[in-house]
């Protein structure tokens, strides 16, 4: 079972003026991995508590995967790729570049998105957009992936063929 956090980024969200829809899918999905949410936060689009929320479910909750929605593009307070890349230990390229490219063909502007990935000590970091379909898109597209990612960051010894 893969322990996993949802983290939220959203002003109005946090404020308690809109729910926290991404965040209820996410719910769902990560029962397909199999999966269970260990934490869940709904913060406003703030690099401070970014930072320290994606810090506690690391180092703190120890989750395996760490699951962010929101704050993924180009407007100024669009910042959760720029602080996941501050806290992990280093970037996973492929997993942003896959689900842009996919994205793509359903949303062409799907490739605007600055979504990063990285590993944090024992925990994978996956930064998705905010809107419920396209979280729900982009985890289909790295559900084939994601249990064996969390495999070899865990230590697992076998091929990779």
């Amino acid at each position: 079972m893969i322990s996993v956090g949802i983290l939220t980024m959203s002003d109005k969200g946090s404020a308690g003026k809109r729910e926290d829809e991404s965040g209820r899918v996410l719910h769902e999905m990560v029962e397909t991995l199999p999966g269970k949410v260990v934490i869940y936060k709904v913060i406003p689009d703030d690099r401070t508590a970014i930072r320290e929320s994606l810090i506690s479910f690391s180092d703190e909750w120890h989750a395996n995967l760490v699951l962010t929605t929101g704050g993924t593009g180009i407007s100024p307070r669009d910042v959760t790729p720029d602080v996941t890349e501050k806290v992990i230990d280093y970037l996973i390229p492929g997993i942003g570049e896959i689900m842009r490219m996919e994205g793509y063909k359903i949303n062409p502007r799907a490739i605007i998105s600055r979504a990063v990935a990285g590993v944090r000590g024992k925990t994978l970091i996956v930064n998705l957009p905010g809107s419920p379909r396209a979280v729900r898109e982009n985890f289909n597209i790295l559900l084939p992936v994601l249990p064996h990612a969390i495999e070899k960051m865990l230590g697992e010894e076998s091929d990779c063929g």
